[in-house]
């Protein structure tokens, strides 16, 4: 299991980036969270297999439709063991 702390720039609020990560992660197992920062970024945790977590990080570097990425940073971190994924307030 691993564990990635992504942070996504751009325009990335008020596109449903995480409501949608929320199904993307569903479907392919993924645990973690994803919530929106004060600065405009959106910040996730992926756990999981090491190839949905890698298909997580990818998607978070396109986002839904209507947002447009122009940055990712991504961060190793110990798994926690997570369970679900929720959508922070």
């Amino acid at each position: 299991m691993i564990r990635k702390r992504v942070l996504v720039s751009g325009r990335v609020q008020g596109v449903f980036f995480r409501e949608t990560a929320r199904q993307v992660a569903q479907q392919r197992g993924v645990a973690g969270w994803v919530r929106n920062l004060p600065d405009g970024r959106v910040e996730a945790v992926f756990e999981g297999d090491e190839e949905p977590v890698a298909a997580m990080v990818a998607w978070a570097g396109e986002g839904p439709p209507d947002a447009h990425v122009s940055g990712v940073e991504v961060h190793d971190e110990p798994a926690e063991g997570l369970s679900g994924f929720s959508v922070l307030r």
